[in-house]
């Protein structure tokens, strides 16, 4: 079945492990976020070290080590983290990229434009602890 949307797998472990450390008052491992969310601790491993290399987090090693906040919930949305991993969101006049459409408008109506808008707005808007 065809999805208009989709996540990638990536983001989605990003948004739902910031979500889970910004509830932890001493931190939390990859261990625990992959038995409370059913991701692969692997996965969860490298983004969360991919957030840490953008400064959204502390990481501790060891047996009584895992990820803390480096910002309060407040001052992080989840724009900030989808951007950690995907990179910047990217608005452009044709869904294909095309800089010249043999069309006289774009047969999608800037549709792709309108919901990635809305859709980046929707990120913007929501902070961290707006979840806690």
């Amino acid at each position: 079945m065809s999805k208009i949307f989709a996540l990638s797998e990536a983001a989605s472990i990003a948004i739902h492990s910031m979500v889970l450390i910004a509830r932890s008052k001493d931190g939390i491992n990859a261990v625990k976020i992959a038995e409370f969310t059913g991701f692969s601790k692997n996965h969860i491993a490298k983004v969360l070290q991919r957030l840490v290399k953008s400064d959204l987090l502390r990481s501790v090693r060891g047996p009584a080590g895992g990820f803390t906040m480096k910002k309060e919930p407040g001052e992080l949305n989840l724009l900030d983290i989808y951007q950690a991993i995907e990179g910047p969101i990217e608005l452009t006049d044709c869904p294909l990229s095309y800089d010249i459409c043999n069309f006289d408008r774009c047969l999608m109506g800037n549709v792709i434009n309108k919901l990635t808008s809305e859709f980046r707005k929707f990120l913007e808007e929501q902070t961290l602890s707006s979840y806690l």
